[in-house]
C-alpha cells in the first residue's frame, strides 16, 4: 500500500475518505486481490480456479442433495449469469450435474459428483493451509475475533446492497410514474 498511513490519534479528525486514512473498500480489494491470486496459482495444477472451487465448497458444505442454481448464486454472493457459465463449464469437466428441478421447470438442480468432490477435497487442503498462511499476520488470540469482525462487516456491506437495491428500484418507479 505504499504510503504511510496516519496514526490512530488523528484518525477521528480526518473525513472517513481522506486519502491517509485506511479505508474499507481499499483493504478488502488488496486483501481478495492477493489472496485469490495466492490461491489461483496454488491450485492451478488441479485444474480449478478459485470460483470453480467456491461452488464445489458451496455444493459439499450444504448437506441437502442438491442446490438450486439460483441458491449456490445466493450462498457465493455472484452473479447468477456468472454461475450458470461456470457451472456449465464445471459440467462438461464431470464435476456437476445439473437436472431440471421436479417443482420448479425452469430452475436447475445441481449435484456434486464424485469426481468434483475429488478435485474438492485436494483443493481445500491448499485452501486450509493458505488461510492459516493468511492469518498468521494476526496473533493467535485475535484470529477468531476478527474472522467475527470480518464477517459483521461482510453483512452490513449484503444490507447495504439490499438497500441500496430497493432504493434505486423506487427511485426507477418513481421516474417512470412522472
Amino acid at each position: 500500500m505504499g504510503r504511510n498511513l496516519i496514526s490512530n490519534e488523528l484518525s477521528p479528525l480526518l473525513p472517513i475518505d481522506a486519502p491517509e486514512r485506511r479505508r474499507i473498500p481499499v483493504l478488502l480489494r488488496h486483501a481478495w486481490y492477493g489472496l485469490n491470486q495466492a490461491f489461483r496459482r496454488r491450485i492451478a495444477h488441479l485444474g480449478v480456479t478459485p470460483d470453480q472451487f467456491t461452488v464445489l465448497r458451496t455444493l459439499q458444505e450444504h448437506s441437502v442433495a442438491s442446490l438450486t442454481q439460483r441458491k449456490v448464486a445466493d450462498l457465493m454472493s455472484s452473479d447468477p449469469n456468472t454461475v450458470a457459465a461456470l457451472l456449465l463449464r464445471m459440467e462438461r469437466l464431470g464435476w456437476v450435474e445439473r437436472r431440471a428441478d421436479s417443482k420448479d421447470k425452469r430452475a436447475r438442480q445441481i449435484l456434486l459428483l464424485p469426481l468434483g468432490k475429488k478435485t474438492y477435497s485436494k483443493a481445500r487442503e491448499i485452501a486450509v493451509i493458505l488461510q492459516r498462511e493468511a492469518l498468521r499476520a494476526l496473533p493467535p488470540e485475535e484470529q477468531d475475533r476478527f474472522m467475527e469482525q470480518l464477517a459483521a462487516v461482510a453483512e452490513a456491506c449484503r444490507k447495504a446492497a439490499t438497500v441500496g437495491a430497493r432504493a434505486s428500484k423506487a427511485s426507477t418507479s418513481t421516474i417512470e410514474d412522472n
